[in-house]
């Protein structure tokens, strides 16, 4: 699914076949899961492939790898050029790119002195699919923000969102919605999360979720289209009511969400604001060049 016999990747300053790429059995990464990565998706447009926001996200990457005390010499334009590369060299426009950061051989409780560089990318369709997901409030919580950096993107982070998925697809759901500790909905598993109520569109601040970049693109969406956001804390109970709801992230865009907990929502999908604001997405990421975008290769 991610890579056959002509994939290239970018590995440590050089491109390589993704069959003959190999890495150290003794990474720090894969022992103990400091490592920090992104998921950023490029789209055919009429200017050919644009990489859809490669400044915040590789600004995140460098964050994320700063706050874990991870080397990492390079810069945002670099790893964006890089990236851009790897797309010509796949022959991509369609894609999902993903940097991953992981550590040298070290087994000690201390970041490792070298770090290595993964630039890998695929055709990859909507996380969730097209169809409205059937949501359940997991039994999971958000970890603690005083325990970690919410703010980074930190591979050990996602056994997390292993565990809540696994655990709603076991009973018959289609995706998980963490709690954070006092109770109140934190996030989807890899997505915020948002759900309208009387015409205004609800989300939870900043604190115990990502600062996710396909998030924060909504919020830029609503403000030009006149929608309202507001950010407060709320509970499960409260979404029951809700007129409708939906996932942002990178990977899934913008997923309708069914119903949680069995209860579903006051509005078919098509007669919500998330409806409109997921069409307007695929518009701005697919249109011409804008300040969003890079030039393509």
């Amino acid at each position: 699914m991610y890579y056959n016999n002509d994939t290239i990747v970018y590995l440590d300053g050089a491109w390589k076949k993704a069959s003959e790429a190999t890495t150290g059995l003794f990474a720090q990464t894969l022992h103990y899961g400091n490592g920090v990565f992104e998921g950023i998706r490029s789209y055919g447009t009429p200017d050919g492939p644009q990489i859809f926001k490669p400044k915040e996200h590789y600004e995140r990457l460098l964050y994320s790898a700063k706050a874990m005390h991870i080397p990492l010499s390079y810069t945002v334009h670099e790893l964006t050029v890089l990236s851009y590369e790897l797309l010509k060299k796949n022959n991509l426009q369609d894609a999902y790119i993903r940097p991953l950061v992981f550590q040298a051989e070290n087994m000690a409780l201390q970041p490792a002195p070298r770090s290595h560089l993964l630039l890998c990318a695929w055709e990859w369709e909507k996380y969730l699919g097209e169809k409205q997901v059937r949501v359940m409030t997991s039994s999971y919580q958000r970890p603690n923000p005083r325990s970690t950096h919410i703010q980074a993107k930190i591979v050990g982070h996602y056994t997390n969102s292993i565990l809540a998925t696994t655990e709603a697809k076991a009973a018959g759901y289609d995706e998980a919605l963490l709690l954070d500790a006092q109770g109140y909905v934190a996030e989807g598993p890899g997505a915020n999360f948002f759900y309208e109520k009387n015409g205004v569109l609800y989300t939870c601040p900043l604190g115990n979720i990502l600062s996710g970049i396909t998030r924060q693109t909504i919020f830029e969406l609503a403000k030009d289209l006149d929608y309202v956001i507001i950010e407060k804390k709320f509970t499960p109970s409260d979404v029951y009511k809700a007129d409708g709801a939906f996932f942002t992230g990178t990977a899934a865009e913008v997923a309708p969400i069914e119903s949680l907990d069995g209860h579903s929502f006051n509005k078919p999908w098509q007669n919500t604001i998330g409806y409109k604001l997921a069409g307007h997405y695929q518009d701005l990421v697919r249109r011409h060049s804008t300040n969003f975008f890079q030039p393509a290769y």
